[in-house]
């Protein structure tokens, strides 16, 4: 037997007893960083779906108009919105607003990306009959 041979044979031994000691601390600790990782990935895809459920409730239009009134014209004009909308002053959000679609809606039937359907024809139209004064005061009371 080589003294040389068990020496190293003890060092070794030792030296991964250590080891195991210090690496069971690491291991616990990434086994809990998992967990907690885990834990928010599930939170995110709820507050994910969550938020998709609530983007899908259609919003009633902010300008109420009467069918017997409303002209049966089912004509719409991508450069007429736009016109208006800026010489109201307001945003494409808050003409979403007095319309009852998103902004991002309003964004993309001026650039004519997207068409407003049938139903939101009307609402549309009586948007913009409205003037500045009118059309910011209706923004400020469906925003309260």
């Amino acid at each position: 037997m080589n003294v040389a041979t068990v020496l190293k044979a003890e060092i070794t031994r030792i030296a991964r007893k250590e080891l195991r000691g210090e690496t069971a601390q690491l291991k616990k600790a990434v086994s809990q960083y998992r967990m907690e990782i885990a834990a928010l990935k599930r939170r995110i895809t709820d507050l994910e779906r969550a938020a998709k459920g609530s983007a899908r409730i259609r919003r009633a239009p902010a300008v109420q108009v009467d069918p017997a009134q409303a002209p049966l014209r089912n004509r719409f004009s991508a450069t007429g919105l736009a016109a208006q909308r800026k010489r109201l002053g307001i945003t494409a959000a808050e003409m979403g607003v007095l319309v009852g679609v998103s902004g991002q809606s309003i964004y993309k039937w001026e650039q004519q990306k997207a068409t407003p359907r049938a139903s939101q024809l009307p609402a549309l139209r009586a948007a913009l009959k409205l003037g500045k004064r009118e059309a910011t005061s209706r923004i400020a009371e469906l925003a309260n």
